[in-house]
């Protein structure tokens, strides 16, 4: 790659302008060039996540999305960005201006960020890559921060003194490998660029920070974006690319069209997400057109779209549901009740009735805000435990540790949340989703107890998801026994599903390919064998962006987990299915 030569992979020239009074273009020294294109007027903002579009000006507010890893600890930053408006391509260097208002004076950051290439979510964990976020602080500064790809933190960061507030107007441009950083026409000083926009697109994304003295449940006004435009410089080429269309040209040699002709009603599905959905044409075109189901891989769970205490943000998860309907696909909704992947706030009351309360409230408002949308839902995740104590002495199994739910309301909570489900979308199918209930054991027997029990107590519970993560040799489990847990719940009048399958094999693991193969195979002959079994979904269906990566170093290395490998060609796995179906 080279930083500093003329080539298009040459870093971008950018210029972003926001107007300290309101006679200010936001033109900032040098910027002169080609004409300007209107980022915002006639471009689609309406499914930008934290704001809020009217007569052409943007209201951004502070939605505080964080990650959290799944043992419950950490808080890495999850800022939204505009998947489904417009982006740059780029021959070379080229200007954004933006003006903001109701920025400074310790109103909290005001913050427009320009990914080269968008994030990545892994299953709780946020991979960044290389982006640029540039505003104005709550004190008044200009504050510069560079990802390079290489860690969650800015590789580079950098405060300008400005003394900005009220109505902004910032520059900062790039030429060869420098930033260059303006206000209002006053050089403020240079960034190293190492290489932010090498791949010529630019990504758009607006954060508001929460204001210093704001409680937890206090709105926040944010700030307004009035003026986004983007300029081509020195003769270099400039396009603005608006969002694709959705659906995806069909084929009858396909994993969706094999399973249209079973026979009985019967999905064949797997986890999106929506980052590489919208900025990724190959994934996008596979998963329209190789699935009649998609489980949300995030977009769903409520440190996603819930993520302040009365706070509800459902835009990314409408996307997916957007494509969903334009691809003819059905939504098995993931999830509603977890002890995983849940914002703080969600674990920082210990009043068991205001726990319960707060359950309530978000199963009916975001079951609600899905009704008819959805075919079905994951209601509770995973309630099993995973410490051998909770199976003897005449415990149940169920998992006490971590889960805020069964502390406040024991098994309880889990009656309680399926019927809130159920009134919500009565018409949605309510399923129970569990890992390790393939095999033999006492975590299977005490599943199928605990299902008995709903039964017996009247809760509307439809089926049991068996999420067959085959993480290790030992994981794997013969497709009889599986088959036979699976007419162990028909007995029940309760469904079955494969909700999340995926099988990383090793290096070192001979016709390791093979063997996955023979297992994802297996599972779904199963399935289409069993009249109470309705889908089989994997979890992800390429490596690209497989859930399994070892996010162990950075960026994270692929895993070799599902039907397609990470370039999006199919493996022994994908064909092994496609005859599956021939032979039902």
């Amino acid at each position: 790659m080279d930083l500093g030569g003329g080539t298009w992979q040459r870093l971008a020239a950018v210029a972003l302008v926001m107007a300290v009074a309101a006679g200010c273009t936001g033109q900032g020294e040098g910027t002169g060039g080609g004409n300007d294109e209107d980022l915002l007027r006639n471009h689609d903002w309406t499914q930008m996540p934290g704001t809020t579009a009217r007569n052409d000006i943007l209201r951004v507010s502070a939605l505080d999305r964080h990650i959290v890893e799944q043992d419950s600890s950490g808080g890495q930053p999850n800022p939204p960005l505009n998947l489904a408006g417009p982006h740059l391509r780029s021959g070379g260097d080229f200007t954004v201006t933006a003006r903001m208002s109701g920025v400074g004076d310790d109103a909290g950051g005001s913050w427009l960020r320009l990914y080269g290439r968008v994030p990545v979510i892994y299953d709780e964990w946020r991979q960044e890559r290389p982006s640029l976020r540039v505003g104005v602080t709550a004190d008044g500064q200009v504050k510069v921060q560079i990802w390079d790809g290489e860690g969650d933190e800015p590789a580079t960061s950098k405060d300008f003194d400005c003394d900005c507030s009220g109505t902004v107007t910032l520059a900062l441009s790039s030429i060869g490998d420098t930033f260059r950083v303006e206000a209002d026409g006053r050089r403020l000083g240079t960034v190293q660029d190492p290489g932010v926009f090498a791949e010529g697109t630019v990504w758009f994304g607006l954060e508001a920070d929460a204001e210093a003295d704001a409680g937890e449940d206090e709105r926040r006004e944010g700030w307004r974006l009035t003026r986004l435009t983007a300029r081509a410089e020195s003769g270099d080429s400039l396009r603005v690319i608006k969002a694709p269309q959705l659906r995806q040209e069909q084929s009858d040699d396909s994993l969706r069209a094999r399973a249209a002709d079973v026979g009985r009603p019967f999905d064949v599905g797997t986890a999106l997400a929506e980052n590489p959905l919208l900025t990724d044409s190959r994934y996008r075109a596979l998963a329209g057109s190789q699935f009649s189901m998609l489980t949300p891989e995030n977009a769903f769970k409520p440190q996603f779209l819930h993520p302040r205490r009365g706070v509800y943000d459902f835009r990314d998860a409408d996307l997916l549901v957007r494509f969903a309907r334009a691809n003819d696909m059905k939504v098995h909704a993931h999830t509603l009740v977890w002890h995983e992947a849940l914002p703080n706030w969600m674990r920082e009351n210990d009043d068991p009735e205001e726990v319960r309360r707060a359950m309530l409230r978000h199963i009916a408002m975001v079951a609600g805000h899905f009704k008819g949308k959805v075919a079905e839902w994951d209601v509770v995740n995973e309630p099993m435990s995973d410490d051998e104590k909770s199976y003897t002495n005449g415990d149940l199994g169920l998992r006490s540790e971590q889960s805020p739910w069964f502390e406040a309301m024991g098994e309880e909570y889990i009656d309680e949340a399926f019927r809130a489900a159920h009134r919500a979308d009565p018409k949605a199918r309510l399923f129970l989703n569990e890992y390790g209930v393939e095999e033999e054991g006492e975590r299977w027997d005490a599943l199928y107890d605990l299902v008995k029990r709903l039964k017996e107590r009247g809760v509307p519970i439809d089926g049991v998801g068996f999420q067959n993560h085959e993480y290790e040799p030992g994981d794997r489990i013969d497709p009889e026994t599986f088959r036979s847990h699976v007419r162990d719940l028909a007995e029940l009048g309760v469904q079955a599903r494969v909700s999340e399958m995926d099988v990383p094999i090793g290096e070192d693991e001979e016709d390791g390919r093979q063997t996955q193969a023979d297992e994802m195979a297996g599972k779904l002959r199963v399935c289409l064998e069993e009249p109470n079994c309705t889908s089989f979904s994997t979890w992800g269906f390429t490596d690209r962006y497989g859930s399994t990566a070892d996010t162990k170093v950075y960026p994270p290395r692929t895993a070799d987990s599902l039907p397609w490998d990470a370039a999006l060609r199919p493996k022994p796995a994908y064909e092994r299915m496609l005859e599956a179906f021939d032979k039902a």
